[in-house]
């Protein structure tokens, strides 16, 4: 199998970029979360209703429809929503705000009976932009308007029926995922275009974004926003929910279509057409926000959880060279914000992943980063050439999130034509997106043995990596497997081993390195090779300079 059909360049950026963690969702699933069934889908454009400027008409609502406003929308300067909270909501603290919960007797659906319900977040604190919010049915398209009896606003002295129609912040949507009998949270919309959803067994870790713009490479961050949600009523019995949204930004508008199949891995097929208002540097597709603090590559003094993220690496697949090619990039908290690209003539598919499930690993009975699902983007269609641009920013804590992955095309959007692309996301478990043959299961920086009487080398670094998977479960103990490594420029491969660890029934691989030139970054690759079959996908790092 042919390697090095990726290459990197890396960037360190002193702008403002973005990541923050969207604010808390306040409702009682979530406080836990601080403590299957996958039917196909293939149509892009539903069948639905909506009613167009004429009371008296229905009009069948498709995605063209949504497509249309944000035309009309790209054509018209950009106008800002309303952000005036009535005074008492905009005085509330995180606390307070987290106290007004929607009460799950008044879900919309829940008097129909239908498998999925849908319930709405209240404005305050963070959020403080209404969105519209529209359901559909056979009958044509109803707003569906903020009422105070909808929520219960806890030890809160508040003053609601002086708001009027004050609107609603997001929605989030409600389905039997683990049990019969209860219907959990499965997917939420709540804060600029900012959406997370679950699979079976799954607590919220990373999001996703409509789409990024500027991250890196422009002026400052713009963060685009869902500005309208039109969702279709479903049908008795239905195992899937079909949610169109509109988006608006100083240089952008856009139209989604996201049809939702709750599962052991959630998926959601994602339909997008663009307009853009004005140039932009740089366009992030299908956007990933997660969190990284510390892992076993990057271990934490002080902290008794040995790991604390909600995806510990980035995973590529390409359809390049025969067979293609995975990658996978652990993530670091880097001591500066750290941009590297990876280049791609053939996307298959990347995610940000959460492959370390055991409880050991973090010993937090209370978050339980074990069960932080994974999100694997499938491209439906080509592409063609582009990035997936990694984003790592320095973070203290595990409150930001600090991580942002996305694809950026080669041939850059024009104002003057729609940019029209699809997607697949798969909220995955346990049960994950993998190589065929060999992966790594951990990874692990240090320094190599000292012996007595010499002085560490500060520009010596030690890596171990364990691989494991079913290609290299089929080998015999004592199978003559290499270390195949490139350290480009700046660092010089002192040592490296391969062998099989007896007490794991996986793989090790060993290097140990020396910095040619500590003020530069350098990249790593390796893999496992058996004669000349590659066993593995390419394990790769970035040591940033000194």
């Amino acid at each position: 199998m042919a390697r090095g059909l990726l290459f990197t360049t890396v960037r360190h950026c002193g702008a403002r970029l973005a990541g923050r963690r969207p604010p808390p969702l306040p409702t009682a699933t979530l406080a836990a979360e601080l403590p299957a069934r996958r039917a196909p889908t293939r149509a892009l454009i539903a069948s639905a209703v909506l009613l167009l400027g004429d009371p008296g008409r229905a009009h069948a609502l498709g995605f063209d429809d949504v497509a249309g406003r944000a035309r009309e929308l790209a054509g018209k300067p950009y106008v800002a929503g309303p952000v005036a909270l009535p005074e008492d909501l905009a005085k509330l603290s995180y606390d307070e705000y987290r106290d007004i919960r929607f009460n799950p007797q008044r879900a919309l659906w829940r008097d129909l009976s239908l498998p999925f319900e849908l319930q709405f977040f209240h404005l305050g604190k963070f959020q403080t932009q209404p969105v519209v919010i529209n359901e559909v049915t056979q009958q044509g398209s109803r707003r569906i308007r903020f009422d105070a009896r909808d929520f219960d606003y806890g030890k809160n002295r508040l003053s609601p029926q002086r708001w009027a129609d004050l609107g609603l912040a997001g929605l989030r949507v409600h389905y039997a995922l683990n049990a019969p009998s209860y219907k959990d949270e499965l997917v939420v919309f709540l804060g600029a275009s900012y959406f997370r959803a679950l699979g079976q067994g799954q607590h919220y870790g990373l999001s996703a974004r409509g789409l990024a713009i500027d991250t890196v490479g422009g002026q400052g961050e713009e963060f685009p926003r869902f500005v309208e949600f039109w969702v279709e009523r479903p049908a008795p019995g239905a195992t899937s929910l079909v949610i169109y949204a509109l988006l608006d930004s100083a240089r952008a508008a856009g139209a989604y279509r996201f049809a939702i199949q709750p599962g052991v891995d959630t998926v959601i097929d994602v339909r997008a057409r663009l307009y853009l208002r004005a140039p932009v540097a740089t366009l992030g597709l299908a956007p990933l926000t997660s969190m990284f603090l510390h892992g076993e590559n990057q271990p934490r003094p002080g902290d008794f959880r040995p790991e604390v993220h909600d995806s510990d690496g980035l995973m590529i697949a390409t359809g390049e060279g025969p067979g293609g090619e995975w990658l996978w990039r652990p993530l670091i908290n880097p001591p500066r914000p750290l941009v590297t690209s990876f280049a791609v003539r053939a996307l298959k598919g990347f995610g940000l992943m959460q492959r370390d499930r055991s409880f050991a690993s973090y010993q937090d009975t209370e978050a339980r980063y074990e069960r932080r699902p994974s999100c694997w983007i499938t491209p439906l269609g080509n592409w063609g050439p582009g990035r997936v641009e990694l984003v790592q920013l320095p973070t203290p804590d595990e409150t930001n999130d600090n991580i942002v992955a996305y694809w950026v095309p080669d041939r850059p959007a024009s104002p003057r034509e729609p940019l029209e692309y699809a997607y697949r996301m798969q909220w995955q478990g346990d049960r994950m997106q993998h190589p065929p043959s060999g992966w790594a299961v951990q990874s692990r920086r240090g320094h190599g043995f000292v012996e007595p009487g010499k002085t560490l080398d500060p520009n010596e670094i030690q890596f171990v990596i364990d691989f494991d998977g079913p290609g290299l479960r089929e080998l015999p103990a004592d199978a003559p497997v290499n270390a195949v490594i490139d350290a480009g420029t700046g660092a010089t491969v002192v040592e490296r081993n391969a062998f099989h660890n007896e007490a794991t029934g996986t793989w090790r691989m060993t290097l140990r390195l020396s910095r040619s030139q500590p003020s530069q970054p350098a990249e790593l690759r390796a893999f496992l090779q058996l004669g000349n079959n590659a066993l593995t996908e390419t394990w790769t790092t970035i040591i940033p300079p000194q």
